[in-house]
């Protein structure tokens, strides 16, 4: 029995994949089948590519060079080894590996997109990488050289490499060479053939893979982030005013609706909110009062950065398109284009960065307010003893530092273009380094977060008064990795774990088990 047997299959059609699709083969808990219809599609653009290389006409990717060598004609008996060349002159990464996970996420993407049938690939360069993600072969990718038009080329090339069984892989825990990967799985490398290389390295499937896994990330991570302003709420006896359905109907953004129920469903039945409501705290800061305002615009955020990628990994991203005609074969067939070009995906990082510091900006200011003896804090640090002891003073100097580095995340990397190729190409998307730090800006804001978390825990154990289904759910399992006892401790290890929880479901899971009424998951 081979090893990638008993998973979820993940059919791709290039047509109606999706993030989680994506997310699950990222993370070995699903393998992939091309289908059968998609086959079909692949095998007619074949064939316009196999008659233009038997016949006379000079089509650019199949019989040119490449960027600013396009005038450079290619005769018939060296269109392969311009592929085999072509892969390896581009697979010139910089810096640090990709991780196992990203690089599956980009060969998915890959896939799906090949096989949406306009790149006019061999269908044996399906066939293999196909085998490549199902046995586990990982190909080793620096992270740095993709400017992100041409789409991912130094990346993609370093995987062409080790399809034909070039370059170094992971598998089965260890790096060997591809060809030993190759010949251990029982198959064979791949050759190239006409258009293959350059349908395989031309697209934009590492920043797309890169962004399938933040969305997955994320959707788990807005929903703590609202959990937790909640528990917020709970820990410093804060009004629930604010967050009446009729304030909300007068300035009716969706993701402000949408985050003001959610917050009213979370702290339902709470009975310290209950037992406040009648207080005369007539104002809450801004922090604790304008949650619906700034967390539903980061909503928002993650709903068009959902709908963009959904459309991306769906689409046909090489240059140039084949576009069969049966009936009337031609040049007219095949269209260069720039579908490569990833600036829309650029955006949408760039926005969703820029929104995640917003969001652990008003985090780490509740954290501040609930250590405040002066403002809404219970007690000075959560300390027992204050004075002897500091309670969770540092926590939140831990929060403010992330917080900086996110300040840097949400710089946008799409301001940046350079000029490549001789001035062929004079404008790139940077749309690989705006998704990459995405990727970094979600580790940070899931560590501030869950300082509040952490914080917003001690304060809820020390009022003893219980708060809602929700969050004793969600103080239930943060029991799991948070010490009993509130003496002075070094708190990083409870931190981290908490913050490594903020963007997986597990948790999730069991808390929206214990609700009546499970919470909505987006807008």
């Amino acid at each position: 029995m081979v090893a990638y047997m008993n998973k979820r299959i993940v059919t791709l059609d290039g047509t109606t994949v999706n993030t989680l699709d994506v997310h699950d083969v990222a993370y070995g808990r699903a393998t992939v089948q091309v289908a059968p219809e998609a086959m079909l599609k692949v095998k007619l653009a074949r064939s316009v590519v196999d008659r233009i290389v038997e016949g006379d006409e000079t089509v650019y990717g199949i019989n040119t060079g490449f960027g600013s060598l396009v005038q450079t004609r290619v005769s018939q008996d060296d269109v392969e080894q311009l592929q085999l060349n072509l892969v390896r002159s581009h697979a010139t990464g910089l810096g640090p590996n990709l991780s196992t996970e990203i690089v599956r996420a980009m060969m998915c993407v890959r896939l799906n997109s090949l096989v949406k049938g306009h790149s006019g690939c061999h269908p044996d360069v399906i066939s293999q990488l196909e085998q490549f993600i199902n046995h586990s072969i990982h190909p080793i990718i620096p992270r740095i050289g993709s400017l992100g038009a041409s789409g991912d080329l130094a990346p993609l090339s370093h995987l062409a490499c080790a399809l034909v069984g070039e370059g170094n892989v992971e598998y089965n825990g260890e790096v060997i060479s591809a060809y030993d990967a190759i010949q251990r799985c029982e198959l064979a490398p791949l050759t190239l053939r006409a258009k293959d290389g350059l349908s395989l390295i031309n697209g934009t499937s590492l920043i797309t893979g890169m962004l399938a896994i933040a969305v997955e990330q994320l959707r788990q991570l807005l929903t703590y982030a609202d959990i937790v302003a909640a528990m917020s709420l709970d820990a410093t006896e804060s009004t629930l005013t604010p967050y009446d359905d009729r304030i909300h109907r007068t300035r009716p953004h969706l993701g402000q609706l949408f985050v003001a129920e959610r917050i009213r469903a979370i702290l339902d039945d709470s009975t310290i909110l209950s037992n406040h409501h009648e207080c005369n705290r007539i104002q809450d800061p801004y922090s604790f009062r304008c949650i619906p305002q700034v967390h539903g615009p980061v909503q928002e955020s993650l709903h068009k950065l959902i709908q963009t990628v959904t459309i991306e990994l769906n689409s046909s991203t090489d240059n140039p398109l084949i576009f069969p005609d049966p009936v009337d074969p031609g040049p007219h067939e095949v269209v260069s284009q720039g579908n490569f070009h990833a600036e829309v995906l650029g955006f949408v990082s760039d926005a969703m960065s820029l929104a995640l510091f917003e969001l652990s900006s008003m985090s780490e200011r509740r954290i501040d307010q609930m250590l405040d003896p002066n403002r809404l804090a219970i007690k000075p640090f959560l300390a027992d003893n204050a004075g002897l002891e500091s309670g969770l003073m540092i926590v939140q100097y831990a929060a403010a530092a992330a917080l900086g580095e996110l300040h840097g995340h949400s710089t946008p990397r799409t301001a940046f273009s350079t000029t490549t190729s001789a001035g062929q190409e004079d404008h790139v998307s940077m749309g690989a380094t705006a998704s990459w730090n995405l990727l970094q800006a979600i580790e940070r804001c899931s560590e501030v977060i869950a300082c509040e978390a952490f914080v917003a825990h001690r304060a809820i154990t020390i009022i003893e008064t219980p708060s809602s289904t929700c969050v004793q759910s969600m103080i239930r399992c943060m029991n799991n990795v948070v010490l009993e006892g509130r003496a002075d401790r070094s708190t990083s290890d409870e931190i981290i774990s908490i913050a490594d929880e903020l963007t997986k479901s597990s948790w999730l899971s069991i808390i929206q088990s214990t609700l009546k009424n499970p919470l909505r998951k987006s807008i």
